[in-house]
């Protein structure tokens, strides 16, 4: 089947040679095709241009976007989609003056989850998971990395695993597996750290080997959570069972994480709120993307991290949802380029590309999708009539997006 979209006000990331990465400078760069028509063949980009060049088509369905900006859809690559119950209560908490330390402390935050994971079942996490992938999809969510680490012992994470599998069996959109079953230390294991890293290694890892059930290991390396070296030893166990390695890093503190992310050359280091100049220098040196999380830092009240010290610095950033229960309840990309643009001082141009090229580089989906290129997937979404793409992170808390194409289909 054939797609036509034309009389498009603005597309955006439009490129017939693709850029897998931007960084520095070049993030300001945005190409848009003004006053333009794009071509879709069955799933995948065929062809685009100026109206003037518009083809003669019959026999495909067509889109008038007359006022309307076409962009490829978000990439998310930081979310824990997978959980049981909600932690409103530690949000008043966080109010009355309580910190993230404070609560995870008090056996909230992390521990919570996993307590109401342990009681959820497998087929209610799955359904509750498929809805919020559906809730972020309608905002313009166009692949998307899970990450488990609210189970916490075998049973709960190989279930939390199990999940994540079915959404990406069920999914219209690519789903990336993560292991992060260092998420936090059990509360029955506080006084032997060593036995839940053991456990961890010796019980969780070869059945997610065996079973095929994750992509990527994760590990939350800060203050009150694992160390650098517990981190290197269970990264490198992941590495050995065939699972690619990123990291929760500086989140809290100057945790050691982005230095042990590097040294196992990890995809991405996430968070980064404590960020300093040898940290810039040794990611100027690695093939390891920077991961924002702005609505973390707005959620729970953190400084952001340094986006224009990091930028200037001539490094690329990709931005994320981080979409969970307790410390960002929103998987609304749209929002998190809104706060990356009002907190972290991006431009909205360095906000599209962190949330489109550089996302799915992250991922390691720059070949399929990141940008509006022929033979890429059509996974993109058509915006209500709006005067500049800047739009979108000008009107925030408002969906802008009028059309989710998938796959080359309506979605």
């Amino acid at each position: 089947m054939n797609l036509l979209i034309y009389n498009i006000k603005g597309l955006v990331q439009a490129e017939n040679h693709p850029r897998k990465i931007v960084a520095g400078a070049d993030m300001a760069k945005l190409p848009v095709i003004n006053d333009s028509w794009l071509l879709i063949k069955d799933d995948k980009i065929a062809s685009f241009g100026p109206m003037d060049t518009l083809p003669e088509l019959e026999n495909a369905e067509k889109i008038d976007a007359s006022g309307k900006f076409v962009f490829p859809s978000y990439i998310d690559p930081h979310t824990h989609l997978v959980f049981a119950g909600s932690r409103e209560h530690e949000f008043v908490m966080r109010i009355k003056g309580a910190t993230y330390q404070d609560i995870a402390a008090a056996g909230g935050g992390i521990l919570n989850s996993a307590a109401n994971l342990a009681q959820t079942s497998e087929d209610e996490l799955f359904e509750s998971a498929q809805k919020r992938l559906f809730e972020v999809i309608r905002s313009g969510t166009g692949a998307i990395e899970i990450k488990s680490g609210y189970g916490l012992s075998v049973e709960s994470e190989l279930k939390m695993l199990r999940v994540i599998k079915r959404l990406k069996e069920t999914s219209p959109i690519p789903v990336k597996a993560t292991f992060l079953g260092a998420h936090a230390i059990p509360f029955i294991y506080k006084d032997n750290r060593e036995l839940y890293i053991r456990e961890i290694i010796d019980e969780m890892l070869p059945v997610i080997k065996k079973e095929g059930l994750a992509d990527y290991i994760d590990v939350f390396c800060d203050k009150g959570f694992f160390t650098p070296v517990e981190t290197d030893v269970i990264l490198k166990a992941g590495i050995e069972c065939g699972l690619k390695p990123r990291i929760h890093a500086n989140e809290l503190d100057y945790s050691g994480g982005i230095q042990v992310g590097v040294a196992n050359n990890a995809l991405s280091v996430d968070h980064l709120e404590f960020t300093g100049d040898k940290e810039i220098e040794l990611l100027m040196k690695s093939d390891t993307m920077p991961i924002l999380l702005p609505s973390t830092a707005f959620f729970l009240n953190l400084h952001y991290p340094p986006a224009r010290k990091m930028i200037e610095a001539g490094l690329p950033i990709a931005l994320a949802s981080d979409y969970n229960p307790g410390s960002s309840p929103s998987g609304n990309m749209n929002f998190v380029m809104s706060l990356a643009c009002l907190y972290l001082k991006m431009t909205p141009e360095e906000a599209i590309n962190a949330a489109t090229i550089n996302s799915a580089l992250a991922l390691e989906l720059s070949d399929s999708l990141g940008s509006i290129s022929p033979g890429k997937t059509a996974n993109l979404f058509i915006t209500e009539p709006m005067d500049d793409y800047s739009f979108i992170p000008y009107s925030f808390g408002t969906n802008r997006i009028e059309t989710v194409i998938l796959n080359g289909k309506v979605f």
